[in-house]
Parts: structure tokens; C-alpha cells; sequence
């Protein structure tokens, strides 16, 4: 029988195997060591997504002791928040991650991703996830949030370490230890400088923003930029690795994609093969599915990516095709908790793949050097070294 254990290394770079056989033979899956319960099929987990109310956000959205329990707002403030109250915290930002606001953007976008493939121009090899896919994402949040230019890269860095974990461990390791803190200290900074000079930046938004009469603590909006940087970043770039690699792996998808269905193969790799894995909910009250009883407290694991596999909704769930329809996909949530940066993940995968479709007309990856991420929450590449064809 397959395990099912999210800080596996072997799980983590390729978990559809076991989400396969979870679907077909343990809809209601349960980790005795871990203390946990999992829902992969598709209809489960976009129901869950739907009840806060029975499925609740209190503990937080990670299974890592140090992540969940009540006090976990401390750390992840709205993600760790159910209706109404979760309403009022996303609230403050929602308006700036609308599809119109998003829109606005593309120009500045598109900028950002020609800074960062100039290199082409010289070098026919580069690092897709390091120079290019991990980058973007990081560059456009950076400057939204207020963050100046010559700490993005740093940021990034730090950002890439966050949910590191020793194989086998449901604990952060050193490095990620020691990015937080690097991280933490860099935002304290920053909410500091801005609060004596605000900007047009959504640091500054929330700087000023109430909530109930009351201003936003300096801690609240520390956590407030764990959320952005964490979930903005790690999910869009790691994401087009994986739009990248299964581009290579499927010629006739590479030559579609970098020749302008750049849309078509972001979307299907959202359904596919998202980096976004899991997120845990705990049960407010006793609950059957599937004939199995979980009690109230039981900790959930939500997946997502798996449900995106359920041939229940998507016919032939395992191939990659560029024409099928992906409305029913979850890769962002669903309910309340939906992602707030749905808008501009797709907008920055898009052009990502536009613009260096627009540079080259063929690549091949050294797959040999390649480097996977390990997460229970991000299933990526953190290194994807290849080598390109310009175009003439």
C-alpha cells in the first residue's frame, strides 16, 4: 500500500503516483504517525475549501508544529482566519490584486521580465528557475510591496529557503531557521523606514489601514509580508519550472507554447502539475466521509494537486494537453480562501512564457543538474540549468 507522508523527499518529487492510488483506494487517507487525515479527490477537497465552518483555517494552513495550532495567526494573519473575520484582514489588500488592477501591470511586467532574459542575448545557457522563473515573481512583489531594487535578490534567496526541510522531518531545517530570522529582520526594517515615509506600496497600505478602529501592529504586518513573499513567490516560480520542464519533456507542447499558446500551457500546467500541494484545515466538528469517521480537532490535509488529477472531472487526467478545458481546476482554492494573487499568477506566467518564446525558438535541459525543491507544500524545481535556440 503507497504512503502518503508530505515530508518525504521521494513523496515530494513525485507525488502523483500515491495520490493515484489515495484516489481510487483511500479517499479518506489516514497518517497515523503524522496525526493526520488527507482529502485527494477532486469533489472532497473543493467542498471542504467551500466550509469554513467545518473545514477551518484556526490552526493554520501548515502541518509543521512550529506552523499550526491557534496561535497561528501570529504568523500567517488572515490565512489563519475564518469568515467574518478573515473578510476583514484580506480586505485591507483585495483591491489591489483585482483582474483590472492586474491588468495595469502587464506593461510594467513585462519590463521586468526582459531585464531578467537580457543574458540571452550574450549566452545560449541559463538557469530557467533560478535566473528567470524564481525571479520574476520575487521582482514584481518586491516592488508592489515597497521592498527597493537592491534587495530582491536577497529576498529571493532568503524566500527560496523558507520551507526547507530534512528528509523525513515535519520541522523546519537550520537554514530555513535562520531565513525567517533574516527575513523578519529585513521586514521589521522596512515597515520601520516606510512607516516614516510611506509610498504607493501595499506596505504602506496596510500601514495605514484599520481594522475595527484600530491601526495594524508592526508584527501584524510582518506577517502580513510572510504571506505576500511565501505565497506570491515560491507558487508562480515554481510553477513555470515545471511549465518549462514538461515543455521539454513534450515537443510538441515546447514548440506550441514558445510560438504563442504561452496561455494554454500555463493553464494546463496549473492543472497538471501545480507546485501547490497541500493545505491543512482542522475539523470543528465530527465528520463521515467516505464511511470513515474524523473526529472534531482531527487535522485535514487538503490536496489540491491531486484533485486536479481526478478523472471523475478531467478525462484522461494524466496527459498534458494544451486544448483541454481547465475551469474546474483548484490550483488557486476555492471558497473564501481563494488565492488573492490568482489574477496576477496567471498574468506573470503568461508573459513569462511569451517573452522568452519571443527570444527563443527551441531549448533542452540538462536535466542531469538539475535541482528539485523540497516542501510539503511546493512541488518545483529550484534548478533547471538548459540550453536555447535564438531565434533568426
Amino acid at each position: 500500500m503507497p504512503h502518503y507522508d508530505p515530508f518525504d523527499f521521494k513523496v515530494q518529487e513525485d507525488p502523483h503516483p500515491v495520490y493515484a492510488w489515495m484516489r481510487e483506494h483511500a479517499p479518506v487517507y489516514r497518517n497515523e504517525e503524522r496525526d493526520f487525515w488527507a482529502l485527494s479527490r477532486h469533489a472532497d477537497v473543493h467542498a471542504a475549501l467551500r466550509e469554513p465552518h467545518l473545514f477551518s483555517n484556526s490552526h493554520g494552513i501548515s502541518l509543521e508544529p512550529e506552523l499550526w495550532g491557534p496561535q497561528a495567526k501570529k504568523t500567517s494573519l488572515f490565512l489563519s482566519m475564518d469568515p467574518p473575520e478573515h473578510g476583514l484582514y484580506r480586505g485591507l489588500v483585495a483591491s489591489a490584486f483585482t483582474p483590472r488592477r492586474m491588468a495595469a501591470l502587464e506593461p510594467r511586467i513585462r519590463e521586468l521580465a526582459r531585464a531578467r532574459l537580457e543574458r540571452l542575448w550574450d549566452e545560449p545557457t541559463f538557469d530557467f528557475c533560478a535566473d528567470y522563473a524564481a525571479a520574476l515573481p520575487n521582482d514584481v512583489l518586491c516592488e508592489m510591496l515597497g521592498f527597493p531594487a537592491d534587495e530582491w535578490d536577497a529576498v529571493r534567496a532568503d524566500t527560496d529557503l523558507l520551507n526547507h526541510h530534512v528528509d523525513g522531518s515535519d520541522g523546519r531545517s537550520p537554514d530555513s531557521a535562520m531565513a525567517a530570522l533574516r527575513l523578519a529582520s529585513r521586514f521589521v526594517v522596512l515597515v520601520t523606514s516606510l512607516r516614516r515615509r510611506p509610498g504607493d506600496d501595499l506596505t504602506s497600505a496596510m500601514i495605514a489601514a484599520e481594522v475595527g478602529g484600530a491601526r495594524l501592529t508592526d508584527a501584524q504586518i510582518v506577517a502580513f509580508l510572510f504571506v505576500m513573499i511565501g505565497a506570491g513567490n515560491e507558487s508562480t516560480g515554481k510553477t513555470l519550472g515545471n511549465a518549462w520542464y514538461h515543455g521539454w519533456l513534450r515537443p510538441d507542447v515546447q514548440r506550441a507554447g514558445l510560438d504563442g499558446r504561452a496561455d494554454d500551457w500555463a493553464a494546463e500546467t496549473l492543472r497538471y502539475d501545480s507546485s501547490s500541494q497541500m493545505v491543512a484545515r482542522v475539523l470543528t466538528e465530527d465528520t463521515v466521509m467516505h464511511g470513515v469517521r474524523m473526529p472534531k480537532g482531527a487535522r485535514i490535509a487538503l490536496l489540491p494537486a491531486s484533485a486536479n488529477r481526478d478523472r471523475r472531472v478531467f478525462p484522461d487526467p494524466d496527459t498534458f494537453d494544451l486544448d483541454r478545458e481547465t475551469k474546474r481546476m483548484i490550483s488557486f482554492g476555492h471558497g473564501p480562501h481563494h488565492c488573492l494573487g490568482a489574477a496576477l499568477a496567471r498574468l506573470e506566467m503568461r508573459i513569462a512564457l511569451e517573452e522568452i518564446g519571443a527570444l527563443i525558438s527551441s531549448y533542452e535541459i540538462d536535466l542531469a543538474n538539475a535541482r528539485r525543491s523540497h516542501s510539503p507544500h511546493q512541488c518545483g524545481f529550484t534548478s533547471l540549468p538548459c540550453v536555447v535556440t535564438p531565434r533568426t
